[in-house]
């Protein structure tokens, strides 16, 4: 019988029988821990191993993106841990300076397509945006990983996902992935691989491959897939626990109202709504087209008084092309507040949260009570985010 992209990922990194429900031992090409579990995963590892070196250090690293540079003595005396660590085993770290883990195993080329690859992040499978099988997982996991190279795992279902029609000029892949959030829920691929297909997943750009990746956490699925051509594909015999048809004809912008990234609806719902503070990065929305898109909505005009705009680049590669193209220069002119690559305020321990009343609009991928503080969060693509700000309200570029 033919095999699911996953299937064959896993295949090629196990002497197991492959296939769904299995349980199989299977071989790692990347091992990672973030500043956020990365001091759980040395301490287990010193527990169990000593002074014992990891099974190779040239595919195990560290990637501090979450509190980057710390901004608490927690997190400076975690990740002065974890350089402490590197440096006894010769274990490269990219640090506060390089971004987000995920993106910058990406771009090094470390996440390559028909890659293993595992870590502290929970959002890792976004990798399934190169073709790679990302996955998050706990510090006593990632220490064992670290010190043999290898993890086992159930072999999860596929579904196949069929996209048909194509949206709206005005909406974009964060728009087509909240809405996707919506329809898919939290149960319908949830501890499954989806494998997205239709021309509406197969001329998403890499960024927004990346965008749809990112998300699958948020329904509840183990990683995503887009085949393209000359990609990984399937094999035509290939066994799927459920197809799915959804429409995403003339889908319009959509944003995704408190408290749960599942609850998208079209803009014109909830335009109108006041806001605060905007905010445009996270591992979702962080790449130079999306920031670049906030930046042409921005052109010309400024981030309303009193509204505060929070712009993060995602790696230090993306840092530097806004830099050259001079998009972080037109940024700064419109009012917006430029913070280094990383993680940013999509996560409660770095530069960036609400506080209690406030309301954001959010490029990030979840907007769960607490998730980015204690103000109210919605979620959007990054032109409605920009539209937003300017306007004061939830707001398209057309309202502008």
């Amino acid at each position: 019988m033919g095999k699911t992209i996953i299937e064959k990922i896993i295949r090629s990194h196990s002497y197991d029988e492959t296939a769904a429900g299995r349980i199989v031992w299977m071989d790692l090409d990347v091992r990672s821990a973030r500043d956020f579990g990365g001091p759980n995963v040395v301490k287990n590892y010193e527990k169990e191993y000593g002074a014992a070196p990891p099974a190779d250090v040239g595919k195990t690293f560290f990637t501090f993106d979450l509190c980057a540079p710390a901004c608490s003595l927690k997190y400076a005396d975690n990740q002065q841990l974890c350089r402490d660590f590197a440096r006894k085993h010769g274990i490269r770290v990219y640090d506060v300076d390089a971004g987000i883990g995920s993106h910058v195993l990406i771009e090094e080329g470390l996440a390559r397509p028909g890659t293993t690859v595992v870590g502290t992040d929970s959002h890792m499978n976004i990798l399934g945006a190169v073709d790679s099988f990302g996955q998050g997982m706990g510090d006593v996991d990632i220490a064992f990983a670290f010190k043999t190279g290898k993890t086992w795992f159930e072999v999860p279902e596929s579904v196949k996902v069929v996209l048909t029609g194509m949206p709206s000029p005005a909406a974009g892949a964060k728009d087509l992935t909240l809405f996707l959030c919506r329809v898919l829920g939290t149960k319908k691929i949830a501890l499954r691989s989806a494998e997205f297909t239709g021309p509406a997943a197969a001329t998403l750009s890499r960024a927004g491959r990346i965008t749809l990746c990112s998300m699958i956490t948020e329904m509840a699925g183990i990683i995503g897939f887009i085949p393209k051509e000359g990609g990984l594909a399937a094999d035509p015999d290939a066994k799927y626990a459920d197809v799915i048809e959804i429409d995403v004809a003339g889908l319009p912008p959509q944003v995704a109202v408190p408290p749960s990234p599942n609850t998208g609806r079209p803009l014109a719902e909830v335009r109108g709504t006041k806001i605060d503070s905007g905010f445009i990065g996270s591992c979702t929305n962080g790449r130079t087209e999306d920031i670049s898109r906030a930046a042409e909505v921005l052109r010309g005009r400024k981030v309303k008084p009193g509204v505060m705009l929070k712009v993060v680049p995602a790696t230090r590669a993306v840092y530097r092309e806004l830099l050259e193209r001079g998009i972080l220069a037109s940024l700064f002119e419109s009012g917006a507040i430029v913070i280094n690559p990383g993680c940013g305020g999509c996560a409660e321990g770095h530069t960036g949260l609400t506080g209690k009343g406030e309301t954001q609009i959010s490029t990030g991928n979840r907007n769960f009570p607490g998730k980015q503080g204690k103000g109210q969060t919605y979620l959007a693509g990054p032109a409605v985010v920009a539209a937003s700000c300017a306007a004061g309200e939830i707001a398209g570029p057309e309202d502008l």
